[in-house]
């Protein structure tokens, strides 16, 4: 079964906050630009098989179904609507970052 990829407004927006980190203050444009690209590859395989990442282990965001994609030094968060075939992509968060503060402010509405 194949299923749209999306991503939050929140998800976009954390993105573009690392590639302006690693673009402007530690002065590598290339390594940015290398990580985004890596980034949305993965991102983009999670049209097929979007379930054969685990659920995250936290609560309650387990029980909301929100499944956790390692992706370089970064975690991937997204959930999967189902009856629309559609993979909402709600986070990306530097993994050393404590992630219980950082899933308090993610949002769990399919929204783009």
């Amino acid at each position: 079964m194949h299923y749209e990829v999306k991503l939050t407004t929140q998800a976009v927006g954390q993105m573009k906050e690392t590639v302006r980190y690693i673009s402007k203050i530690l002065l590598e444009p290339e390594t940015a630009r290398k990580w985004a690209d890596t980034l949305q590859h993965a991102i983009s395989k999670l049209d097929s098989m979007p379930s054969r990442f685990p659920l995250t282990e936290e609560e309650p965001w387990r029980t909301k179904g929100i499944h956790k994609m390692p992706v370089q030094n970064f975690l991937i968060y997204y959930f999967i609507d189902e009856d629309k075939h559609i993979v909402w992509i709600t986070a990306v968060i530097y993994e050393r970052r404590e992630q219980i503060t950082a899933l308090l402010d993610m949002s769990l509405h399919g929204t783009e």
